[in-house]
């Protein structure tokens, strides 16, 4: 029940928003109501006569209107009318059973101690029978040869003038909220009262819960025990009451304020289907486990300026967090249209929230586009890891199917959220892509390949304790990011001899894959090939640039074969210098081709050579 408790706690720290219209925002609705879109909205004199009607705007926020249990959660096989704002089927007397019914109910309303000024011009029209009349001589519905109107789902909402000027909306009077809370409450047996386990209270509970929490799963509930003759309680329980209670107010409170939440763009993001939802119960914003941790205006190509940047945020977040505050991260999915259930449910302290989307930004983040350093967001990871290549609009992107997205953005939420490793299928996925530049086109591989570098790097991390390095390291004692290294030097020396617009791939780029699969062989075969048809054409340019690629490829072939000598063990020197690449080949690439790229635009490789 933890959800529902931080639910309540939300509502009632919120309590001075409920029913309060702001611009740009869903309303909190109050207890025993629900929100609603009106389509007519019919404004009466205080006698209760007709005096106007307009079609309401889609572009207008939707509204609170009164609502029981039963017509909160009605189907068209028992459709109880709700107290108030009502369909024309409800309001025209065409439907005798309906319009009765929606009579008798606002009929007691009216007459009970709980009555509101409005309720007797609303009832005292809609006994007159004249809306169907009225609202077609308006011009806002058409009636049939049989006197039906072709929108008989079309709700209605109520003004009322010389009542709550200037603000004379129905869903404007917290008096009318009120009246219609306690004349509700009033209806409630004495003797009917059980434990409910979300407060402790011993209360009237609830017998159906609302629905609509998820604006994309609209009519899946959270809590339901409706069906008596299926599965529903798997052979537990006889009743639906002793697997759970849950009082009514608090199950209207934690469902509205959940519905409200998710209502937030800043506290909800939808992956693949699945919602996912970050709120301080206490209404402090905070950044959402989903989304980046810096703040994107911070540009920056140095990653101890990067990691700079990540202290000062965590340090400015932390300052607005009132001492003790709490975060909660709730992930929600819709198996069927009718049940909404809780995939994901974590409770933290502001703090230690703050310190882990930190802790994730800070050992997951590598080199992008125009060499700015920044942690990829977990949907690129998933992208590039999971996705397809597809164009759309002149632009090639890449495109996960919805249920592989939601069920990873979950794991990698909970990765970030709970500190765990980052999963080792996530990390191979993208290793053997990076390895694969001929499958895509060229912009979608380097974000594949930088991508892949950041997760790979966090992998090493959480499970090796290896430190974030992220400048290339001629020493580092591991033969995979040592041929990683020669494979970028193989590629920049075959550039090197490329016209300016020449746009063709080198044959270290071609034959990655099987570089990866079997490095010493096809390193040796690229270098034959630097040989015979391209360092000739370099010597003629630039003698001094051929001189320099060749002592550089030369020492890394002797680094690498020195390794395989100390690390072969019982294999023969030729299965270890041709064992397939672990994934750290990719950081040694990446690193030394953008070392070379950087020595070829500031014009050190000549100086190099001289001195």
């Amino acid at each position: 029940m933890g959800l529902f408790q931080k639910a309540v706690e939300t509502y009632d720290a919120h309590r001075d928003y409920v029913g309060r219209e702001i611009e740009g925002h869903q309303v909190l609705v109050p207890v025993s109501h629900i929100l609603a879109r009106p389509e007519i909205e019919i404004t009466l004199e205080r006698d209760g006569s007709f005096s106007s009607a307009r079609l309401w705007d889609k572009s207008e926020n939707k509204i609170f209107i009164p609502a029981t249990e039963r017509s909160a959660g009605r189907t068209g096989i028992k459709p109880f009318p709700h107290p108030l704002c009502d369909y024309v089927s409800f309001l025209a007397p065409y439907d005798k059973n309906k319009h009765t019914s929606y009579v008798n109910q606002l009929t007691a309303w009216t007459e009970s101690p709980h009555s509101h000024p409005m309720l007797a011009p609303i009832l005292a029209y809609v006994k007159g029978g004249t809306i169907l009349s009225d609202l077609a001589a308006a011009g806002i519905l058409t009636l049939d040869a049989g006197g039906k109107p072709a929108r008989e789902k079309a709700l209605v909402c109520w003004r009322v003038h010389g009542i709550g000027t200037p603000r004379d909306g129905c869903w404007q009077q917290p008096s009318l909220a009120q009246a219609f809370q306690d004349w509700y409450a009033s209806l409630q047996p004495e003797d009917g009262d059980s434990l409910c386990m979300i407060t402790g209270a011993h209360v009237a509970p609830a017998k159906q819960h609302p629905k609509g929490i998820i604006p994309i799963n609209g009519n899946a509930k959270l809590i339901s025990a409706n069906d008596q003759s299926g599965f529903t309680f798997r052979g537990r329980f006889t009743e639906d009451s002793q697997a759970a209670t849950v009082s009514y107010i608090a199950s209207q409170k934690a469902h509205n304020a959940l519905r409200w939440v998710a209502a937030e763009q800043g506290a909800r993001v939808v992956f693949g289907g699945r919602t996912f939802l970050c709120w301080n119960p206490q209404g402090v914003r905070v950044c959402h486990a989903a989304g980046p941790f810096g703040s994107p205006d911070s540009v920056t190509t140095r990653p101890s300026s990067y990691r700079a940047e990540l202290k000062k945020t965590l340090e400015g977040y932390r300052s607005q967090l009132p001492e003790g505050s709490g975060v909660v991260v709730a992930a929600f999915d819709a198996a069927t249209t009718g049940r909404l259930s809780l995939t994901y449910y974590n409770e933290l302290d502001g703090s230690d929230y703050l310190q882990r989307l930190y802790h994730w930004d800070n050992t997951c983040c590598w080199f992008g586009k125009g060499g700015q350093v920044y942690s990829p967001p977990l949907w690129q990871i998933v992208n590039c890891a999971f996705g397809t290549q597809m164009t759309v609009k002149g632009q090639t992107r890449l495109k996960t199917d919805d249920r592989i997205m939601g069920q990873l953005m979950q794991r990698l939420i909970s990765c970030r959220v709970d500190r765990a490793h980052m999963p080792l299928d996530v990390m191979k996925a993208l290793f053997h892509r990076a390895s694969t530049p001929q499958a895509w086109e060229s912009s979608v591989w380097q974000v594949i390949l930088s991508t892949a570098c950041a997760v790979i790097q966090k992998y090493r991390y959480d499970v090796y304790k290896e430190e974030c390095e992220m400048s290339v390291n001629p020493e580092h004692l591991d033969r995979s990011y040592q041929f990683g290294r020669l494979l970028a030097v193989l590629e920049a020396a075959e550039r090197a001899t490329y016209a300016r617009d020449e746009t063709r791939e080198p044959n270290a780029i071609r034959l990655m894959t099987m570089y990866c699969r079997l490095p010493m062989k096809t390193a040796v075969q690229i270098d034959q090939q630097l040989h015979q048809a391209y360092f000739p054409r370099l010597a003629r340019n630039n003698p001094g640039l051929e001189q320099w690629y060749k002592n550089l490829i030369g020492e890394i072939f002797s680094q690498i074969q020195t390794l395989a000598e100390e690390q072969r063990g019982s294999k023969s020197l030729e299965q270890m210098l041709n064992q397939p690449l672990g994934e750290t080949y990719l950081l040694g690439y990446y690193l030394m081709r953008k070392e070379l790229r950087s020595k070829k635009n500031n014009n050190e490789m000549q100086d190099e050579e001289e001195i």
